[in-house]
Order: C-alpha cells, then structure tokens, then sequence
C-alpha cells in the first residue's frame, strides 16, 4: 500500500498537467482559430477539474498503478471544437490537432531541461535535499516519459486521434471525407492495431525510450 501512494504521488501532478496542457492547448488554438466553443465553456483553464474524465483521469490511471503496468495512460475530457467554425476548417484542423500533442513534446523537454538542471547539481548531501529532491526527480522522469506516450500515441494517424485529424486535414477534399468516415469506427481499428499489431510494443515504446534517453542523456 505505502508503493501504491508513493508511485500515485509521483504520478498525479505531472500526469494532470499533462493530459490538461493537452487539450487546453486544443481549445486555444481553436480559439485563436476562430472557434470560441472551449472558451465560453470555460475550458481554457489549468484548473485539472474541469477538465477530469472520471474513468480515464481517475479509474483507469489508478488501476494501472495497482496492477504495476509498465506505463501509466489515461485521459482528460475532450474539449469540444466545432470544426465548422474554424475561419479554413480543412487546414486549420491541421494546427488545433497538432496542438496537444506538440504541447505534450514542449512538457517533455521542459521537464527533461529541468531534471538536467537538478541533476548538474550532483547528488543531495543531506538528509532535507534528498527528502525533497529526489521526488522531484522522480516527478520529471515520469513527465518526460508520460508526455512523450501522449504525444506518440496521439499521433497514430487513426480518427479520432489528433493524427487521424491531422491526415484528413491533409489528403485532398475526396480522400479526406472518405478518410473522415473511419472515425465512428476508430477506436476499434485502434483497439486492433494494439492487439495483433502490437503497435505499442514495436513503434511506440521504442520511439518513447529513444526521446527518453535523448532527451535525459542516458
């Protein structure tokens, strides 16, 4: 129980940010954009409860803590924006998508920066440093390598996700609402590319422990 609370404390504050900088970064450039929606429902904020889902901020996070799953995942509650609004839908799509996933990469090297700052210090050699410093430590390593999920998986060129948004606000007016229908159905062809093409184990966990060990110099 004492390694449940310790990892779900390490876990919580970098994970919140994460998910919540992602889909306000969203909602700005959708405002920025031209599409107010996020903004008058008062979505453009920090403030993490606005923004929790309460099975994939709360349930699901803790749930893998408790089974000491390799990787934390979890979400944060959409923020609406209505395409419709955008003053160039088709391409501005483009950038509201790539938003939280680049936001998530701008996390990771922040957090990597910072942990190379505390690190160029050397050890702690007291009792007080290592009491307050080595949690922090543990705190940016995980933001390094959650942000990194994020923004890697976010990417996977499947409607819904940013990078299936991304491709239909690429490909030509034609192929993009063709491309534009699979999204009712794109969690399950996600679902499927996880489950037997083990896109996880064989793109995305290594593209996350290359950056990881880049981006921290080891």
């Amino acid at each position: 129980m004492e390694e449940f609370f310790f990892k779900l404390s390490i876990m919580l504050v970098p994970g919140l940010l994460a998910i919540t900088c992602h889909e306000v970064s969203h909602g700005f450039v959708a405002w920025r954009y031209g599409d107010p929606t996020a903004k008058m429902l008062g979505r453009l904020t920090l403030n993490p409860l606005k923004h929790v889902d309460p099975f994939g901020t709360v349930i699901l996070p803790i749930f893998l803590v408790i089974v000491n799953s390799p990787f934390l995942f979890g979400w944060a509650k959409p923020v609406p924006v209505v395409f419709e609004n955008l003053r160039k839908p088709k391409t501005d799509m483009i950038w509201v998508s790539l938003a939280g996933p680049v936001t998530n990469l701008l996390l990771a090297v922040i957090s990597a920066l910072l942990y190379r700052l505390i690190r160029f210090g050397g050890a702690p050699d007291s009792s007080l440093e290592n009491f307050v410093l080595l949690p922090l430590i543990y705190m940016l390593l995980f933001s390094v390598k959650f942000n990194l999920f994020l923004a890697l998986f976010n990417l996977i060129p499947v409607p819904p996700l940013d990078g299936g948004r991304v491709v239909v606000g690429m490909l030509p007016y034609r192929l993009s609402l063709q491309y534009a229908r699979l999204e009712p159905y794109g969690m399950f062809i996600l679902f499927a590319l996880l489950l037997f093409g083990d896109i996880s184990g064989k793109i995305i966990l290594p593209l996350i422990n290359l950056f990881f060990s880049l981006l921290i110099g080891y």
